[in-house]
């Protein structure tokens, strides 16, 4: 495993690896402020490929090279070295949507960054749009986020509502009224329901409430048109390099099969409602999750 951090010395080099299984990087962060490093010590003046580990060999030099990272360390701040990962991703971090369960949008936008959009993956949601299609239909983008590689798409095909989700180009589900919505005013809404109990198992070192099965449900006009179960969400980011748009896709499209970016939205948009239902564990959740956590590291 590639050294989380390293120290050269005349010639010396003193490297590190994480002494952790994989899982554990997914785990609350290490309270060893060194993280539990495995050190490896490579004379550059022999060696500069870096082949041969003497640290075995040089086990005085090894505790000198330690103590003069860990000085530097202290000096600017950088302990404790954090080999973490889901909590990385899970922990909040200030925007636009923190904190917030619903979110109105009354006019198309484009290129809004996955960070300061609402977040969908492992809860539960509601979209719903208030359109008014024209006289001779409507086709095109409501709203998406992601791309070719894994997010979704709620839009008008040849007049019939459409919600997709990509999951990361292995499987497309699709929703899909069979008719065109007629000239007029129309509600089409998605109602998702997530069966987990959310990201917060991740802190727990436990995958358990993340890319658990759900139903989506699509209506017009208040009206069922399609229910499907979605038997794995995705877990825990859509594609980075996308973007959250409304009226329009910016960049690739969930499903080329369908539409070519930018597909503008010709119906008038009054309104987009997005509400978000997040799971919270409860008290039982946590005890349980803890023994789990408990028993896990007992058995290693």
């Amino acid at each position: 495993m590639m050294g989380q951090w390293a120290m050269y010395q005349d010639g010396w080099l003193l490297s590190t690896k994480v002494n952790r299984a994989p899982w554990q990087a997914f785990g609350p962060a290490n309270p060893d402020p060194l993280n539990n490093q495995v050190f490896q010590l490579y004379d550059l003046n022999k060696d500069f490929t870096q082949s041969d580990d003497i640290a075995a060999k040089n086990p005085q030099k090894v505790q000198e090279m330690k103590r003069m990272f860990v000085a530097e360390a202290k000096k600017y701040q950088v302990f404790p070295l954090d080999a973490s990962v889901a909590a990385r991703v899970v922990a909040p971090r200030p925007n636009i949507t923190a904190g917030r369960t619903e979110f109105v949008y009354t006019r198309p936008m484009t290129g809004l960054p996955q960070g300061d959009s609402p977040a969908l993956l492992d809860a539960s949601y509601t979209i719903t749009a208030d359109i008014e299609v024209p006289q001779d239909g409507a086709e095109g983008m409501v709203l998406t986020s992601g791309g070719r590689f894994g997010g979704y798409g709620f839009y008008l095909l040849k007049g019939k509502p459409v919600f997709l989700w990509n999951l990361v180009d292995l499987e497309r589900i699709k929703w899909d009224d069979p008719d065109a919505l007629s000239p007029g005013r129309h509600t089409v809404e998605f109602d998702f329901k997530y069966d987990g109990i959310g990201v917060g198992t991740l802190e727990f070192n436990n995958f358990s409430g993340v890319g658990r099965p759900g139903t989506g449900t699509l209506k017009v006009d208040g009206k069922e048109v399609a229910a499907k179960k979605m038997e794995r969400t995705l877990p825990m980011i859509l594609q980075w390099d996308e973007s959250f748009d409304i009226g329009s896709d910016t960049l690739t499209g969930v499903n080329d099969e369908d539409y070519r970016p930018p597909f503008p939205l010709t119906a008038k948009l009054n309104k987009l409602t997005v509400k978000v239902d997040r799971p919270q564990l409860s008290p039982e959740d946590i005890k349980r999750l803890q023994a789990a956590m408990r028993e896990k590291a007992q058995s290693e």
